[in-house]
């Protein structure tokens, strides 16, 4: 797999991710530990694409 096709790949991962957490926030029974888990999932996704790009 090359950089740039690994790279998309955690690109949409990152953006399910955000769905997921828009979902979840969504819900009336909200489990913040659940949508924090989402999030940090998503922060270590940015984190490793930032560190590929540059």
């Amino acid at each position: 797999m090359s950089v740039a096709s690994h790279i998309t790949e955690l690109k949409r991962k990152h953006e399910h991710l955000s769905a997921a957490v828009e979902v979840a926030q969504r819900r009336p029974a909200v489990d913040d530990l659940e949508i924090a888990g989402l999030k940090k999932q998503k922060l270590k996704l940015k984190e490793e694409i930032t560190r590929l790009t540059q």
